[in-house]
């Protein structure tokens, strides 16, 4: 079962002390943790995390029950990342052990999915001897030609 952005904000509550089975949450506030959702993926998506999360054109363009289209392994740090960002603006105060733990998942999920950046050199790399062919003669390698980024993971080359 696919996970909706109300699933997440109705958790992210509850993490910070403020589940449904205590307080009647209104559509106000329901509102303003949707609008702190959609910022904080936002933000991921700008630092390279892209998960699917559909992001909305406009602060009040999207539903509380559109389904969030991330991976299962990501729900955790959402979860207690959204719940460290609410609770301040409810007035109440997340716990040490919730903030280790969004840590620690949002880390998790950073080292799943995230890959290392290919390593370019300057041109200054040496051929060595092993390594030059025939009638050129040039010290050192070409410099390497930079693809164009198309999407999240995805390379389009000029040949």
């Amino acid at each position: 079962m696919a996970w909706t952005k109300r699933d997440f904000i109705t958790q992210a509550f509850e993490e910070a002390g403020l589940g449904s089975y205590v307080f009647d949450l209104t559509p106000e506030q329901l509102q303003v943790a949707l609008r702190k959702l959609n910022a904080m993926m936002a933000t991921w998506n700008a630092k390279g995390i892209r998960l699917g999360y559909p992001l909305p054109s406009s602060p009040n363009g999207d539903d509380l029950d559109d389904i969030a289209s991330v991976p299962d392994r990501a729900n955790e740090a959402i979860v207690l990342s959204l719940a460290v960002r609410i609770a301040p603006g409810f007035g109440k105060a997340i716990s040490p052990d919730t903030k280790v733990a969004a840590r620690e998942a949002y880390n998790a999920m950073l080292a799943h999915y995230t890959q290392p950046l290919e390593m370019a050199y300057s041109g200054t790399l040496p051929v060595g001897a092993g390594n030059k062919p025939m009638n050129i003669d040039r010290p050192f390698f070409d410099q390497p030609v930079s693809p164009l980024t198309v999407g999240p993971d995805a390379i389009l080359d000029f040949e």
